[in-house]
């Protein structure tokens, strides 16, 4: 298991923050994957696509979070072995998914994701977490793939500000001003091949001018020696090793579509993630105050 990645790549890793292309599905494989996507969103609606869920509609958006507990499908994407071969290079032997992340934009979207570092609102503390972001179509300049800033991992975390934006697809619009824009990398995929990032670089994506859905999830890899430092409690499917540390409450593997013991799990993950992600959220009213103030 493992060696996938020779040194210099490992070290041009840990240099940039990120390596990409790595294919890990063929074409009929990825056409199959988005099929099992879109035939949900057939069923059911939008449902990997809703920001923010509107009250009384929180089904909508709880979707787009630790899916890989609600289908049997996707809890075999992140356990696949060329995957998890390259996330061992990257952070040893022992594997924990944390979370799987739907970033799905439609054709002719205005919908982008802005600068921001994911490791300034997760929580979980660790100098070893890699971002696999997988595409199921093709994410190209035009769809608005992903960009990063190489080497922002390695200073002091950046600001951020809660704009709360309409079309901005993070949680709470964050944002990093002043980005040097000339030294953005973009990372083109074609559908079946993934990226990988370290969750402390600064990234951002553009929105999709293309003919075509933009479709990826970001599977989020940890080593079980991290921890949750915002929240009491906090779960990951171990996908590879062992884990001798127990920070993480362990995930059940699905063993079917909508197991009903997964999907009581996923009810509790899911809420306990997105009061992560919004702890010390501010709003338009907050910064208008302080600006008057």
């Amino acid at each position: 298991m493992g060696g996938e990645l020779d040194q210099s790549a490992i070290e041009r890793y840990r240099r940039t923050g990120a390596l990409s292309p790595f294919r890990v599905f063929d074409e009929a494989e990825a056409a199959r994957l988005r099929g099992a996507l879109e035939a949900v969103e057939a069923e059911r609606g939008p449902v990997f696509t809703e920001n923010r869920p509107r009250p009384g509609d929180m089904i909508r958006g709880s979707y787009r979070f630790k899916s890989h507990l609600l289908f049997r499908w996707l809890a075999e994407v992140v356990r696949t072995p060329r995957i998890l071969d390259l996330v061992e290079d990257l952070i040893g032997p022992d594997i924990l998914c944390w979370t799987t992340h739907w970033f799905i934009k439609e054709a002719h979207s205005p919908q982008y994701v802005s600068w921001h570092q994911d490791s300034r609102y997760w929580g979980v503390e660790s100098d070893r977490f890699v971002s696999v972001w997988l595409a199921l179509s093709p994410a190209t300049r035009a769809s608005g793939c992903l960009r990063v800033l190489p080497g922002s991992h390695l200073k002091p975390p950046m600001e951020h500000e809660d704009t709360w934006s309409e079309h901005n697809m993070l949680t709470r619009g964050q944002s990093i001003n002043g980005i040097d824009e000339a030294r953005a990398l973009e990372l083109e995929l074609a559908p079946g091949e993934v990226a990988l990032f370290d969750y402390r670089l600064a990234h951002a994506s553009a929105p999709n001018t293309s003919d075509d859905r933009r479709i990826g999830i970001g599977i989020r890899y940890i080593a079980p020696s991290a921890r949750q430092v915002q929240a009491d409690w906090d779960s990951a499917s171990l996908v590879r090793g062992s884990d001798r540390f127990g920070h993480f409450e362990p995930e059940p593997e699905p063993s079917c579509d909508f197991d009903p013991v997964a999907v009581a799990f996923h009810e509790r993950a899911d809420a306990e993630q997105r009061k992560i992600y919004y702890q010390g959220a501010t709003t338009a009213g907050d910064r208008d105050h302080a600006a008057a103030g």
